[in-house]
């Protein structure tokens, strides 16, 4: 499965911060808002990512994730020159996919919840054996401000609404999304909507028609956060304090997902922690990597 990260747009419900910064490089707690989107995609086991966004800051992205090397995955960039819809990732990124399977998330939500990881490679093993896409449902207070998700008992997606007035359901549907590879063609056939955008809802109508969507219930226990405001920035960021503080742990940390896949080693791990020492992201970084067995020698576990 290839990755796609979705961090453009302007930002605007944020002004005047963001008018000088990406949204997605504002901090939520203790790192970049990408490294969140990020680590769902690794998470799922997705080494291949391509990050979208303006022209303007793509250059910021690339200082701060590079190619990828270090954390051993891969990341490539591309530009999106106006916010044309969700849907256009697809047509930017076509090459990017290739013929595999896709997994597009938006490069503002935040997931948390225990056993996540899982849920994510089973999904995306499943992908693989079958054709279809996988949506996330979140049950939420206020439905009719969301596209909304009904689903049969069995997960199959029957309908979906962009806010509606009377939902049939409070299952929001989130900003991450699986793919077959037929994704790709769905959205070469797509009409711009009055706004002049490529709709994400029109793909997933594509796969709802053809009975091929399904819906994963992420309920009790896990977190969807969207953080466009600067208020629900704000409680982001806090609920990420709070996490953090209690657990002693930091979620949405590429170095230890990267160190736990076996994609790097532990010095390596312990390398890239020691170049960020002087925060506590960094020193987090290097005491992961030293339980994981940094700086021993070959006789050190006798």
């Amino acid at each position: 499965m290839k990755g796609i990260v979705l961090a453009g747009g302007s930002g605007s419900r944020l002004h005047p911060v963001t008018r000088a910064v990406s949204k997605q490089l504002l901090p939520v707690y203790d790192k970049p808002m990408i490294y969140y989107p990020i680590s769902v995609l690794l998470l799922a086991g997705v080494r291949d990512i391509l990050v979208i966004s303006t022209p303007v800051d793509l250059p910021a992205f690339r200082r701060l994730l590079g190619d990828g090397g270090e954390l051993g995955v891969r990341f490539d960039y591309a530009e999106q020159a106006a916010p044309n819809g969700l849907a256009e990732a697809f047509l930017i990124g076509a090459d990017h996919v290739g013929d595999d399977t896709a997994a597009l998330v938006l490069g503002d939500n935040i997931f948390h919840g225990q056993g996540f990881a899982t849920v994510l490679q089973d999904q995306v093993a499943r992908l693989e054996a079958e054709k279809g896409c996988v949506l996330f449902g979140y049950p939420v207070r206020d439905p009719g401000r969301y596209g909304v998700g009904e689903a049969d008992e069995t997960g199959r997606l029957l309908t979906i609404e962009e806010k509606p007035a009377a939902p049939r359901s409070n299952r929001a549907i989130t900003g991450l999304y699986f793919y077959d590879n037929d994704v790709l063609d769905i959205a070469r056939t797509l009409t711009p909507s009055a706004r002049g955008e490529l709709e994400i809802t029109d793909v997933n109508q594509a796969y709802v028609a053809r009975g091929d969507a399904r819906l994963i219930d992420l309920g009790r226990g896990f977190a969807w956060l969207d953080t466009g405001t600067h208020e629900s920035l704000i409680e982001a960021s806090l609920y990420v304090q709070v996490l953090e503080h209690r657990q002693g742990v930091r979620f949405a940390c590429l170095e230890e997902i990267a160190l736990a896949k076996g994609w790097i080693t532990p010095d390596q791990a312990f390398a890239l922690g020691e170049r960020q020492a002087s925060s506590g992201y960094g020193a987090y970084v290097m005491d992961v990597a030293r339980r994981a067995g940094a700086g021993a020698r070959p006789d050190d576990s006798d």
